[in-house]
């Protein structure tokens, strides 16, 4: 290890250890913590908050980070540390500590108060805090670029925090392609949406076998129960504290089989990420996935290419028949891939299939764009949310909770993160279109092998952690960059398919 470097250890095991109580802290307050801790707990945060903060900002390791920018004999692991490091660094140091403090105490109290609007159905309640958080953003955006002495688009900076060397510029390109290639086939589809039944998806699933089939579903993908535990959550979501300690949430519906099935599997494909970081990246700032493109790219990749497809369910739907006899007893595997595949535009993001998914995700871009770059009227943010879902999809949320309040993600301060979603899910087609290539993909899914599925994953994405970039990752396995055309290719390929004798 590199002498200099090692002067460096102490402070990252420090901080390693406060993000640590953290996390706990978060996946606490979102799983198990009564309603009313969360004042309180929040004064707990805000002090391990500042902690974390003076143990990253200080001059000891502002000299430190400064003499390893001059190394040049520095390994894999310490450049992808020293990478990350400098960049939360810049990103933390303009902001004044008691602002950082106070703004991490008030994501620690906003989720429940999103919470408690969005069971009440009413915005109102949570629009001051929403208003609170997004102007601590622009704060911080302004100490950063001042500090930065760079000419930015304030939500550039943001999206680049989640999805380095992803602007505007190329995210408007994306979008703009899947647009012009995706929309005429949506509406093809929508066309013919009525010849498909899927009102066995409704019918009475009592949660207790719901919970009972979903860990079976999680073990089938690779999920290892000895690492990893999973509970349940107002909204489904992925967290870690290293390889050995990675958790996953559902929520289930009593009276809608598939939403806790994909999240489960979704979330699984985070985990799995995490579960294979190599021993020596994890518990460091690159033992981690490399971007959350990347990290979308493998949840996506299980929930859909691999979860929607027959040859997944061929060893899995006699045991969910099973589970529920009567519920399933006239439904047969061809009826239950045709229903987990209907396409027909709606309300909520998690719930979308996979035609209309990235049409919900370009909603919620342009409403952050207005946010950041136009300074919109927060209180207008729930016409303008159903305005853009009409013109878009077709549908208009008629109350709050199916509408602006329908995800955690701005409770959380998480601006910038929702674009990774459509990222991942074309990064996530490119893999799979790799993996068929590479072995025999479905006599895999439909033997319900998933070990060679993990292992390839494992040895060419996850184990690098963050000591490869995207592409890099990409480039190295398949020989190019990111390329959404392979998205494309599939969606038209898969629902032309799926569609062509209705």
């Amino acid at each position: 290890m590199n002498k200099i470097f090692d002067k460096l250890n102490p402070w990252l095991t420090k901080a390693y250890a406060l993000g640590a109580a953290l996390v706990l802290f978060e996946w606490d307050n979102e799983t198990e913590a009564p309603e009313a801790a969360s004042e309180l707990t929040a004064r707990a945060i805000e002090v391990l908050s500042n902690e974390y903060y003076e143990t990253i900002i200080n001059k000891d390791v502002k000299k430190l980070l400064n003499q390893l920018s001059e190394e040049k004999n520095l390994t894999d692991k310490e450049r992808a540390i020293l990478k990350d490091l400098k960049k939360q660094y810049e990103s933390m140091e303009p902001i004044p500590p008691e602002e950082y403090q106070s703004y991490q105490g008030l994501i620690a109290r906003a989720p429940s108060i999103w919470a408690k609007a969005k069971a009440a159905d009413d915005y109102a309640m949570f629009a001051p805090t929403l208003k609170e958080i997004i102007d601590y953003q622009k704060k911080f955006i302004k100490y950063r670029l001042k500090a930065g002495k760079k000419k930015v688009h304030p939500y550039d900076l943001l999206l680049d925090d989640y999805e380095e060397g992803f602007t505007m510029k190329e995210l408007d390109i994306f979008f703009e392609r899947l647009k012009k290639e995706i929309v005429p086939l949506i509406q093809e589809v929508n066309a013919k949406k009525d010849k498909i039944n899927k009102e066995y998806n409704y019918r009475n699933y009592p949660v207790e076998f719901q919970k009972t089939f979903n860990r079976k579903l999680a073990e089938h993908v690779g999920f290892d129960f000895g690492r990893g535990v999973i509970k349940e959550s107002v909204h489904p979501f992925t967290t870690n504290l290293h390889n050995k300690d990675v958790r996953i949430t559902t929520a289930y519906r009593e009276h809608n089989l598939e939403s806790a099935l994909f999240s489960t599997i979704h979330e699984s494909g985070h985990a799995l990420y995490e579960m294979h970081i190599a021993d020596e990246l994890t518990a460091t700032p690159a033992g981690t996935g490399t971007s959350m493109g990347m990290h979308e790219g493998q949840s996506r990749l299980f929930e859909n290419n691999l979860g929607r497809s027959r040859a997944f369910w061929v060893p899995l739907f006699q045991n969910l028949k099973d589970t529920f006899p009567e519920q399933l007893a006239d439904i047969d595997l061809d009826t239950f891939i045709l229903g987990i595949n209907k396409s027909s535009p709606s309300l909520i993001r998690t719930e979308a299939d996979e035609l209309t998914y990235s049409l919900h995700i370009l909603i919620r871009y342009e409403i952050e764009k207005m946010i950041f770059e136009k300074d919109v009227d927060i209180d207008q943010l729930p016409k303008i949310w159903s305005k853009k879902y009409e013109e878009y999809l077709g549908v208009r949320p008629e109350k709050d909770s199916e509408g602006i309040l329908q995800d955690i993600h701005w409770a959380c301060g998480n601006f910038g993160y929702f674009p990774s979603y459509a990222l991942g899910t074309a990064i996530a087609a490119q893999i799979y279109a790799h993996l068929k290539q590479v072995m025999p993909l479905d006599e895999h899914l439909k033997a319900g092998n998933f070990q060679p599925i993990n292992d390839y994953l494992k040895e060419h994405i996850h184990r690098f952690g963050k000591t490869k970039t995207t592409n890099e990752i990409l480039k190295d396995m398949m020989g190019e960059d990111f390329n959404p055309q392979y998205y494309i290719d599939y969606l038209k390929e898969k629902f032309e398919e799926l569609y062509k004798d209705l």
